[in-house]
């Protein structure tokens, strides 16, 4: 997969099948986009093309809008490279681009840059200025500037259509076995680890504080999870607490812990990512670290059990 940067200065692509969106978390919905667009290049000897914008265009139309995105440019390339995509385009989302229309859009960048053969676009996808470019739009031009639409409708799971804010309302409610179905994989957070308290080894449960690489990245819901852990080429398997920890702190700062299993290496500085399996139970305040250290145990045996019955990939 190339990735280019500059929409201005790409060579010529043959015969490209292009699709556009910010594609956060490449759902199967996503996915099933990617698929038709590499059907479709396939069958009209073509390349395909995913446009998307960076940064995010909501980071630049409301600067107090919290993102909770789903996944992060890195993410998002290894997943479109793993599909088989060929070209992604990212073009700087600025005050002035939002207030491009979508027929200078089309112009500029769809035909006069790119030469585009097949427009492949979600059933409710829109861009341009007031959001005007619909599948509507592009099926009015096609016949003027000589290019095909092709629409993918909604994808349904359990009667559910398939969006990014969806899988963000099951992240948020610890649902992350159905986030995991929507993503085709497990939800996962990267982040490097710092010093912390050490409280847990001084219960028998050594944690690594994790300090997430992107910001605007989503935290789920708080509670206790049961996790793979990928650290340098190495999987593990371990427990992992999002909260406050209010058995052994005041303070209204949340953290992120792991506890891998059979494991006892020093750590610091070094970047891990966190594959969430399933929620084990909700964050708890214990009336002491007694009662603390017992739960622990529960956890990890609940969390070894599930493992061990559940082929966790």
């Amino acid at each position: 997969m190339e990735v280019h940067h500059d929409i201005y200065q790409i060579k010529a692509i043959k015969n490209p099948v292009v699709t556009i969106g910010t594609f956060d978390g490449v759902h199967i919905g996503h996915q099933k986009i990617i698929q038709q667009l590499l059907d479709k290049a396939k069958e009209i000897d073509g390349e395909s093309v995913l446009i998307t914008f960076y940064p995010h265009p909501r980071k630049i139309i409301d600067k107090t809008f919290q993102l909770d995105l789903i996944s992060t440019k890195e993410e998002k390339e290894e997943k479109l490279k793993d599909l088989g995509l060929n070209h992604l385009i990212y073009i700087p989302f600025t005050k002035e681009f939002a207030e491009k229309s979508a027929l200078d859009f089309l112009q500029d960048v769809l035909i006069n840059s790119l030469h585009v053969h097949t427009l492949i676009v979600g059933y409710d996808h829109r861009f341009g200025n007031n959001r005007e470019g619909d599948i509507h739009f592009l099926n009015q031009y096609s016949p003027i500037f000589n290019y095909k639409v092709e629409e993918i409708s909604a994808q349904v799971i359990e009667e559910t259509k398939v969006s990014s804010s969806k899988i963000r309302t099951a992240l948020n409610e610890g649902k992350v076995e159905l986030a995991a179905i929507y993503l085709n994989q497990h939800y996962k957070l990267t982040g490097k680890v710092v010093i912390g308290k050490q409280i847990g080894k001084t219960l028998g449960f050594p944690t690594a504080n994790i300090l997430v690489s992107d910001s605007d990245k989503l935290i789920p819901k708080n509670g206790v999870y049961a996790v793979k852990i990928s650290l340098l080429s190495k999987n593990y398997f371990g427990m992992l607490n999002i909260g406050f920890n209010p058995s052994v702190s005041e303070k209204n700062t949340q953290s992120i812990e792991v506890h891998l299993f059979d494991f006892n290496e020093n750590i610091y500085g070094q970047e891990l990512t966190l594959h969430f399996i399933q929620f084990i139970r909700e964050e708890q305040k214990f009336s002491s670290l007694e009662e603390l250290k017992k739960q622990l145990s529960t956890d990890e045996k609940n969390c070894r059990t599930l493992f061990y019955s559940v082929s966790a990939k």
